[in-house]
């Protein structure tokens, strides 16, 4: 299964002779039918759980198919020359970004609800659209005259939420979770269409189901555990051996473009500096489907081609992901130069610069916040609440609370907020960095009310002191005190009668 390949690999005779960086001695080791498997299993877990939190309005909005559509279109000019001969459906789908990639790290950082996040899932979905008419185009086997059946899907969504709503809450979820995504993606395989756009497909059915988000949490580790096999089967699925060095640093140069053409295309769109440079950060990468489209076109290509993509795809994955680890931070830093290119005026993405007399800000409004805005507000205060879920914004109002849509990581918006008259924040969010950067801001703009901040761990309570939390709230445990409060003074309230009665029955 292992072995070295040392030999002289002639450069390929369409890349300039000056760039030829031959890679004589390269390991290799091929992949596994059972790989192969798990890896399109946790593929088909994870977009099934994208398609959960995905919304039909997200997808079609002007913005994700103005940017998706013209930077496919862009950069696929862009790449066309990169080697003269290059196939058009392979140039154009050096221009998708790794869907698996964007959702793994924007769930890893909880921000799949967030603005920027589902804009980077609607272009993402939209590029996987278009890879399925680039596959048939790349010589894959045509779509059945069945496939026009997928129009009807949306028809299947009153059975399966009647499937999910009798599925219980444990074991049998799960079950029924990996039986749709499998469906999903089998199903379309038979109709000759792509089968991680079936369990997407799939999931979606059930987006915005309120069992939704339980489902995709039941999943998890499932989902976790079969995507080690996505990854390592990426790694493994070509052997290196006659991999060019020059269409490599040819590719991975043009790689480079596409955060910036991202950016540019955000603005031009008119959004907000920041969501265009988080947002074309995490969609910086080469697409798992660039390698798929490839595949039928291997015998066409010229020698060394196609091992060289897949080393191109996987570095740009690994470069991506660091990348999008520190994006928060990073422009923290660009903060300054970035903002000179944002367009003037309002943005869809405008953030609250004033507070109107609210005596404390609420931060995520998930139960945890929504709970705290209610305690607070029956006690006589006046509390906002704030949240980067738009949606979930919009359900707070319908409810009369003043909640407003914020990112707590987005420097600006700390900057200019006005916090005057404020006692407090209370940082109810999901997110461990999130609450940080949140304190680290605050503590900077010499912020004298009290911060207060959810820890999930005892470990985490250190680094949130540290940051300016003056108040930390453990809410499984404190959860766990206040029932043993409420048991004891229920205790005390029914132990005559219920004492009584026992000592009646024992002396009977």
């Amino acid at each position: 299964m292992e072995g070295i390949l040392i030999h002289g690999v002639p450069p390929l005779p369409l890349v300039p002779p000056f760039i030829h960086i031959p890679l004589h001695i390269i390991p290799y080791t091929t992949s596994t039918p059972f790989l192969h498997q798990a890896a399109e299993i946790g593929v088909l877990l994870l977009l099934f759980s994208v398609g959960l939190k995905l919304r039909l309005k997200d997808l079609l909005d002007p913005r994700v198919l103005g940017v998706g559509g013209v930077e496919i279109l862009l950069f696929g000019l862009l790449a066309f020359p990169l080697v003269p001969g290059l196939p058009l459906a392979l140039a154009l789908a050096l221009a998708f970004s790794s869907t698996v990639l964007v959702a793994k790290v924007l769930e890893d950082k909880k921000e799949l609800s967030t603005y920027h996040g589902r804009l980077a899932i609607g272009i993402l979905v939209l590029q996987d659209l278009v890879a399925v008419g680039l596959l048939a185009l790349g010589g894959e086997k045509a779509p059945s005259p069945f496939a026009l059946l997928v129009l009807l899907f949306p028809l299947l969504r009153r059975g399966v939420v009647w499937l999910l709503e009798r599925s219980g809450h444990e074991e049998l979820l799960v079950l029924f979770g990996l039986t749709l995504a499998l469906a999903g993606g089998e199903g379309f395989r038979a109709l000759g269409l792509s089968p991680e756009l079936g369990a997407l497909l799939l999931g979606a059915l059930l987006s915005g189901h309120e069992r939704g988000t339980e489902l995709s949490k039941a999943l998890w580790s499932l989902k976790e555990a079969f995507l080690v096999g996505f990854f390592l089967e990426i790694g493994l699925r070509e052997g290196l051996g006659g991999a060019e060095g020059g269409f490599l640093l040819a590719l991975l140069a043009l790689g480079l473009l596409k955060v910036p053409l991202f950016f540019g295309l955000l603005l031009f769109f008119g959004l907000r500096a920041r969501t265009a440079f988080v947002a074309g950060t995490y969609l910086g990468s080469y697409s798992e489907f660039a390698l798929i489209v490839a595949l039928p076109l291997a015998a066409g290509l010229a020698p060394g081609l196609l091992s060289t993509l897949a080393l191109g795809v996987a570095l740009s994955m690994a470069f991506t992901a660091f990348l999008a680890r520190y994006a928060h931070p990073l422009y923290k830093r660009l903060e300054p130069w970035l903002l000179r290119l944002e367009r003037k005026g309002l943005h869809p993405d405008e953030e609250p610069t004033r507070l109107d007399g609210a005596t404390f800000l609420v931060v995520g409004m998930g139960r945890t916040g929504g709970a705290v805005y209610r305690v607070l507000e029956e006690g006589g205060e006046t509390p906002v609440g704030l949240d980067a879920d738009p949606e979930k914004v919009e359900r707070h109002r319908a409810k009369g609370r003043r909640v407003l849509y914020g990112d707590a990581e987005d420097p600006e918006l700390w900057e200019r907020l006005d916090l005057r008259g404020l006692k407090g924040v209370v940082l109810a969010l999901p997110d461990l960095e999130a609450k940080l950067l949140a304190a680290r801001w605050l503590k900077e703009r010499g912020f004298k009310g009290l911060v207060a901040a959810t820890s999930f761990h005892l470990e985490e309570d250190p680094l949130l002191e540290e940051a300016g939390v003056g108040l930390v709230f453990h809410p499984f445990r404190e959860a766990g005190e206040r029932l043993a409060e409420k048991v004891l003074e229920a205790t005390a309230i029914m132990n005559g009668v219920s004492y009584g009665r026992s000592q009646q029955m024992g002396s009977d």
